[in-house]
């Protein structure tokens, strides 16, 4: 046993300096919290001309950068496909099917930044891929992040293609009756961000 002691001291050393390290290589940078009673994504579509609004209810987001020095953090959000609902229980039965979000087959979308930007007056651009359904576009959100005490809120919003995610095929793909433009709100209520 005595001759396990120094080589156990040795590996829990070895084991501290690497965890250290790896915080270095990640920029140390605190991760933000989610308050999701307070944060919404939104979505709006039109059918036959006319908005339609929906919401998921199941979300989450890993926030991590420094406002005041934005380029070296990440922001990455998992969106629950099946927690959509239009609030109407028979166009919410049919979202989860396979011509919609399929989401057996996918019950998460994925964003995952790849650049973030900061404009000034708490005005940021976070470019990153898209993943709805299988299918990744590149794309770049406006955010504006104001804050209070002790409550960050970074909002914004951005329109995307459906079809471009396979959402809506076979006969719902006739943009005629539903609109290939969807434009995306959100609102997300941080804790622990840095300040401005």
């Amino acid at each position: 046993m005595s001759l396990l002691r120094p080589a156990w001291r040795a590996l829990c050393a070895a084991a501290l300096i690497l965890v250290a390290s790896a915080a270095a290589v990640a920029g140390a940078e605190p991760m933000a919290q989610l308050a999701p009673g307070y944060s919404q994504i939104g979505f709006v579509s039109k059918q036959m001309g006319v908005p339609v609004e929906g919401r998921f209810r199941k979300f989450d987001a890993q926030v991590a950068f420094d406002p005041k020095k934005p380029e070296g953090g990440t922001v990455a959000l998992q969106v629950d496909m099946a927690s959509a609902t239009l609030g109407v229980p028979q166009s919410d039965a049919e979202l989860p099917k396979a011509p919609w979000f399929d989401t057996a087959r996918f019950p998460k979308a994925t964003f995952q930044s790849s650049a973030i930007r900061g404009l000034g007056g708490g005005r940021f651009e976070i470019a990153g891929r898209l993943t709805i359904k299988g299918q990744t576009q590149e794309l770049v959100v406006p955010v504006t992040i104001t804050q209070s005490a002790d409550r960050s809120t970074a909002a914004g919003s951005f329109t995307i293609q459906r079809l471009a995610f396979k959402v809506g095929e076979g006969e719902w793909a006739d943009t005629a009756m539903i609109g290939d433009e969807v434009q995306v709100r959100f609102k997300l209520v941080l804790t622990g961000l840095r300040p401005l």
